[in-house]
């Protein structure tokens, strides 16, 4: 057969010019396929260079289930093949890039295609998850940091084991979180972490299981035939053993059964790539940056441990070549170019076995949750600098390293504070803390304190010249005769006040502290505003009098002499006839004589408790005032008040002067709002006044954030407090704390907060040590763990024990304070010195005889 033989000869022939010039089609295949990289990349360049970035925000509560981790993996790879069909399979992938830098501890951004925007701009995760598009200058690429490494993570193992599917809860992302909460944003650290998935090509997944198979195929083929070795050498030993001789079986073989290669099981052997769903491959890349030298690479070696998590069977290695002390990764050549590429343009090209499931890359495939600790950063919660009043401080974070900062909100932000606690446990002295670092930037202050502990250990503190003019001490606790006592007369008329907002201001201060309304004693609060507009328009005359005489002012305490003593009451009429309208003489006239003794009684017994407690009889019966909140507020000034204690007749004062600062702070809408300086009242054990005011305490926390005045409050037990108070804190504090106490009294905390720390977590609490929320740039941060500051350590260089003898007597001049017994004989002969101006003032006619009748009996 020629034709035969001439085909076989022609082909011959070919085989040997191609044997003698394999470098031809060698070259042939070489440009093919360089021809053919070329037209792919630059088609995957045109595909890459359009892509969204969107930006995950989690709620504080987000704590998604698996089933919606899942559909957030499939929206993802449904996204991915959102390209047009000429672009090649490199470019369809979205990315999840995890960011920590000095902005955030760690970012959550998806990236893909433009046209994967309608897939990924809605979730899975509903709204607990806030999708946004960065702007323009959100996160600039920070390219300018002196050492940068590069990393890449392979999967390593069989290809077909699994990764440890790692449960939600702890969340997966801590380990991750945990490596970078080293970062050091003063020294430029920064770190991105980018996966990038896409769908399980096909074509390379079949050739995958082919080799899968064959390669399971041929395990069990040398499992059978090592097997019959095995079997044939056991038969040949039987055959010759002792036992066969004496049967006169030698050399006689026993039937041999040759064992068969097993069935290879498709499931066990493909493992995780026997089912097409949910299957992805993954390209995890990563990138560390620093200014200091050796930083970037630690970090680096830092998040390869965290990404151990996952190891189980198969598990995240780190992809290059080491030999000895030397490593080739994708820092060095010739892989730095292509990771660079794929870094760039978002493109997907790992090791052909980078094949997972969903389901076991579910801690990625999600931002991070509430259970994740994320590490708390100065653009989260600022560092806080002595002498800037832009911040509050309110605590110090221990870092790792156990490096202590103090951490501050802004101050134009915290407009009220909650801080519960058991007595000792350090609420107070984070209080005081917080009232010394605003004294010493200029600030105005109240503090209210039931102890007196509080000053003796600020005083040194403030004990500072630029300081010293600001403050005010009244101190109601003297140890004898010689303790000087302060002054507050509450009639006081000086300073342009108007008679009807005195009046208003003394009712209202002494109804709430004695807890009287409108429904439950409507005829004690008529009876004590006709006393108090008679003494205020006595106040009145004597202080806009042709000779001024304010030192012949009533006092509270002459509400007695006006219902008990007839002729005073007839000489103090008289004199403010002119002054008062026709409707209250006529009360005095017609309705005070029909009253019966024991109508006043709800009146004078308060004043007769007050007036046998000789400190309070001498802080309030003096004719001039030195407590004036009003001018606090607007001067700056620095005003403590150490209260005498919790019984009923203490209560009483703490409310006046809790009502007071209401008054003050609300009489403050005559000034435009960018004229009402800031001014903080720190309230010490709230239920000393909350106890007889709680109206006004729920006032304060209600009005005056519009007056630009912010109230801290402290008590050891919220239970204790009347429920309109308890309401009013609890949904007003911008800074809610708590230090260790009671599983019971924590628990109405931390119920706020979600039982996100739990009540044994709080109560496990040591000394000084607190879990605090804040407002910061309009958002909740925390709860968070914080070490409360000490005065002794954070504020030790602001300490002046020498000066504190020189600022008790400043603070007690600025007070009006004097001696207690000068105050007291003072206070007992004021009605004299009034009766004194009375009778120089009145009119001779002014005496109606029906304003002297006694009381009906």
């Amino acid at each position: 057969m020629p034709g035969v033989a001439d085909a076989a000869f022609v082909l011959l022939h070919v085989l040997w010019w191609l044997l003698l010039h394999w470098y031809v089609p060698l070259a042939i295949v070489g440009l093919t396929f360089a021809g053919w990289e070329w037209v792919t990349h630059k088609m995957g360049a045109k595909a890459s260079l359009e892509r969204c970035v969107l930006t995950m925000e989690p709620a504080p509560y987000f704590n998604p289930d698996e089933e919606r981790v899942l559909r957030q993996g499939l929206k993802m790879l449904q996204a991915a093949n959102a390209l047009p069909w000429w672009a090649p399979k490199r470019s369809r992938a979205v990315r999840i890039r995890l960011r920590s830098d000095k902005a955030h501890p760690l970012s959550y951004h998806l990236e893909g295609p433009v046209g994967a925007a309608k897939f990924l701009r809605t979730s899975a995760f509903g709204e607990g998850v806030r999708i946004t598009e960065p702007g323009p200058d959100a996160e600039a690429r920070d390219d300018g940091r002196d050492f940068e490494v590069r990393g890449e993570l392979v999967l390593r193992g069989n290809p077909a084991a699994y990764l440890r599917e790692v449960p939600l809860e702890p969340d997966p992302l801590q380990p991750i979180v945990d490596a970078v909460s080293a970062l050091k944003t003063d020294l430029g650290d920064l770190v991105e972490v980018c996966i990038d998935l896409q769908p399980a090509p096909r074509l390379a997944l079949r050739m995958q299981r082919l080799q899968m198979i064959q390669r399971a195929r041929g395990v069990e083929h040398r499992e059978a035939r090592a097997a019959g070795r095995w079997m044939r050498q056991d038969v040949a030993a039987a055959a010759d053993s002792l036992r066969s001789l004496a049967q006169g079986r030698r050399g006689q073989a026993s039937p041999l059964v040759v064992p068969q290669a097993r069935r290879v099981d498709r499931d066990k052997a493909l493992g995780k790539l026997a089912a097409d769903t949910a299957l992805a491959r993954v390209q995890i890349l990563i990138r560390c940056a620093s200014d200091k030298e050796g930083r970037a690479r630690a970090l680096l070696s830092q998040l390869h441990g965290g990404f151990q998590v996952f190891a189980h069977e198969a598990r995240f290695a780190p992809r290059g070549i080491r030999f000895l002390a030397w490593w080739w990764g994708p820092d060095q050549w010739p892989r730095k170019k292509a990771w660079q590429r794929r870094w760039d343009s978002g493109q997907c090209r790992p090791p052909k076995a980078n094949l997972a499931r969903l389901s076991e890359l579910a801690g990625l495939l999600k931002p991070p949750t509430m259970h994740c600790r994320l590490p708390i950063l100065p653009s989260q919660l600022p560092t806080f600098e002595h002498g800037n009043p832009e911040l509050l401080l309110q605590g110090v974070v221990v870092e790792p390293g156990g490096v202590r900062r103090l951490v501050a909100t802004y101050e134009a932000e915290t407009l009220f504070e909650t801080g519960v606690g058991k007595a000792g446990g350090g609420k107070t002295e984070r209080a005081l803390a917080q009232a010394i670092a605003l004294a010493h930037t200029g600030a105005g202050l109240l503090y209210v304190d039931p102890h007196r502990d509080s000053w003796d250990r600020a005083a040194r503190y403030l004990a500072h010249p630029m300081l010293m003019s600001r403050i005010q001490l009244i101190d109601l606790n003297p140890t004898d005769d010689k303790g000087r006592v302060g002054a507050w007369n509450l009639l006081d008329m000086r300073g342009g006040r108007a008679r009807h907002e005195v009046v208003a201001a003394v009712v209202d201060g002494l109804a709430a502290g004695m807890n009287w309304d409108d429904s439950n004693t409507p005829r004690g609060i008529t009876i004590l505003t006709a006393c108090v507009q008679v003494l205020a328009a006595v106040n009145e005359l004597a202080v806009h009098a042709e000779q001024p005489q304010p030192q012949a002012q009533t006092t509270v305490f002459h509400i007695r002499s006006l219902l008990t003593d007839s002729a005073f009451r007839a000489e103090a009429l008289a004199a403010v006839s002119g002054q008062l309208g026709e409707e209250s003489l006529s009360w005095w006239r017609t309705v005070f004589p029909t009253l019966a003794m024991d109508a006043f009684g709800i009146i004078l017994n308060p004043l007769a408790r007050l007036a046998d407690n000789p400190v309070y009889y001498a802080f309030l019966g003096q004719p001039e005032s030195h407590f004036d909140l009003r001018d606090a507020m607007d001067t700056q000034q620095i005003v403590w008040v150490c209260t005498a204690g919790n019984g009923p007749t203490d209560r009483l004062v703490s409310s006046l002067i809790a009502h007071e600062l209401l008054r003050a702070g609300r009489s403050r809408r005559d000034l435009p709002p960018d004229q009402r300086l800031p001014f903080r009242a720190f309230l010490d054990e709230l239920i000393t006044i909350a106890g007889s005011a709680p109206e006004s305490l729920a006032a304060m926390f209600e009005d005056l954030r519009k007056f630009q005045v912010r109230i801290h409050g402290m008590t050891q037990a919220l239970g204790r407090l009347p429920q309109p108070v308890r309401d009013a804190l609890l949904q007003n504090s911008s800074t809610l704390a708590t230090t260790t106490g009671s599983h019971k009294v924590v628990s109405a905390i931390t119920a706020e907060w979600g039982d996100r720390p739990s009540p044994e977590q709080v109560v496990a609490l040591a000394r000084y040590q607190h879990y605090a929320s804040f407002t910061v740039e309009g958002r909740r941060v925390g709860p968070l763990h914080l070490h409360g500051p000490h005065l002794d350590d954070d504020f030790k260089n602001l300490a002046h024990p020498k000066a504190e003898t020189a600022l008790q007597n400043s603070a007690h001049r600025a007070s009006g304070a004097q001696p207690m017994a000068s105050q007291t004989a003072n206070a007992s002969t004021q009605i004299d010195r009034v009766r004194s101006f009375l009778t120089s003032y009145t009119p001779a006619k002014a005496s109606p005889t029906s304003l002297t009748k006694g009381y009906r009996s």
